[in-house]
C-alpha cells in the first residue's frame, strides 16, 4: 500500500530497502571502477585477459564452423597436406604444425579455456577458505586462532611445487583436483593469514559491538558484518591465485605428471620430448606460442591484482 499520509503532506513515498541497496551497490561500483580505470597496468591487464577469453570462447565455435576436425582437433588432429612435422607458420596452420602434427593454432585456444577454468576454480577456492579461516580466527581468538594459525604456518612452510609433484606422483591430478588443491593450500596458507590481519580490525568496530548487544548470533554477524568488508581482499588475492594456479599447471605439465589432454604446459612438453627446446629459433613456433601465453596470462592476473591494491590499500590510493 502507499502511504496516504505522505502523498498528502507532499512528501516522496519511502524507497523499497532493496531499490536503495541496489543504487547504493551501482553508485561505489562506478566508483571503484573510476579508480581502477585510472591504474594503466590494471587496463593493460584486462585487456590481455579479455583477449585470451576471446580466444577460449572462439575455439569451440571454429571447430564446429570453420575448421575441419581432423585436421584441427587440439588432441588427434594432424596436418595432412604438410608433408613433414613440424611444419613452420603457413597459410593453412597461421602458427605451424607440433611434431605430432598438430595445428598449434588450435591447441593454443584450446588450451586457454582449461587454463580459465584451473584459474577461476582454484581463485574461488581460495576466496571461500581464506575468508573463512581468517574470519573465524579473528572473530572467536583463543583455540580457535590458534589451530587455524598452527595449520596455516604448516601450509605456508611447505613447498608448493614439490608438494604438488609428489601428489601427482601418487594420484592421477585432473584439472579440477589440481584447482582444489592449490586454491586448498592457498585458502589455509598466506591468504588467511592476510585476511585475518584484515579482520582483526573490523571486529572491534563499534558495529559487532552493537550487532552483539542486540542479540545477533555469531554467524550473523560473521557473515553479515564481518565476511562483506574482508572480500575485497580476498578478490585482490584471488588474482595472484589464479597465476599460481597457472604457473603450477604449466611445470606439472611439462614434466608429465598432470593427467589432462591438452594444457600450454603439454605444448611445451611435446617439444622437449622431441628434442626442440634448445633448438634456439630454429623451431620458434614449437616453444613460444605457449611460453608467452603463460608468461601473459599470468602476468596479467598479476597486473590486475596490482590494480585493485590500489583500490583496497588507501595508503596506494592516495599517491
Amino acid at each position: 500500500m502507499r502511504d496516504n499520509s505522505a502523498i498528502e503532506s507532499g512528501l516522496r513515498p519511502l524507497e523499497p530497502l532493496w531499490r536503495l541497496r541496489l543504487r547504493n551497490t551501482a553508485r561505489r561500483t562506478r566508483e571503484q571502477w573510476r579508480l581502477f580505470a585510472r591504474t594503466r597496468v590494471g587496463l593493460i591487464g584486462l585487456g590481455v585477459i579479455a583477449i585470451f577469453g576471446l580466444m577460449a570462447v572462439a575455439h569451440p565455435l571454429l571447430m564446429r564452423y570453420v575448421w575441419d576436425v581432423s585436421t584441427y582437433h587440439p588432441v588427434i588432429g594432424f596436418g595432412f597436406e604438410e608433408t613433414s612435422h613440424p611444419a613452420p607458420p603457413s597459410g593453412r596452420h597461421l602458427l605451424g604444425t607440433d611434431p605430432v602434427g598438430r595445428d598449434i593454432l588450435s591447441m593454443l585456444m584450446f588450451s586457454a579455456r582449461a587454463e580459465f577454468t584451473l584459474g577461476l576454480v582454484a581463485a574461488v577456492v581460495t576466496v571461500v577458505i581464506g575468508t573463512g579461516v581468517g574470519a573465524l580466527s579473528a572473530y572467536f581468538g583463543g583455540w580457535v586462532d590458534t589451530i587455524l594459525m598452527r595449520v596455516a604456518d604448516i601450509v605456508i612452510m611447505m613447498p608448493t611445487i614439490a608438494l604438488l609433484v609428489v601428489l601427482g606422483s601418487l594420484w592421477n591430478l585432473s584439472f579440477l583436483t589440481l584447482a582444489l588443491v592449490i586454491g586448498g593450500l592457498s585458502g589455509f596458507g598466506a591468504t588467511a593469514v592476510i585476511i585475518k590481519s584484515q579482520a582483526l580490525t573490523i571486529v572491534v568496530k563499534p558495529y559487532i559491538e552493537a550487532s552483539r548487544g542486540a542479540g545477533a548470533g555469531h554467524l550473523h554477524v560473521i557473515m553479515v558484518h564481518i565476511v562483506p568488508n574482508l572480500l575485497p581482499i580476498a578478490f585482490l588475492y584471488m588474482m595472484f591465485t589464479v597465476t599460481a594456479a597457472i604457473f603450477s599447471e604449466a611445470v606439472l605439465s611439462f614434466f608429465g605428471i598432470l593427467n589432462v589432454r591438452m594444457s600450454w604446459g603439454i605444448m611445451i612438453h611435446t617439444a622437449q620430448s622431441g628434442g626442440y627446446l634448445l633448438s634456439g629459433l630454429d623451431f620458434w613456433w614449437l616453444l613460444f606460442p605457449a611460453g608467452l601465453s603463460i608468461t601473459l596470462l599470468s602476468g596479467s592476473f598479476y597486473l590486475v591484482g596490482r590494480a585493485l591494491d590500489q583500490l583496497v590499500n588507501p595508503r596506494l590510493r592516495s599517491r
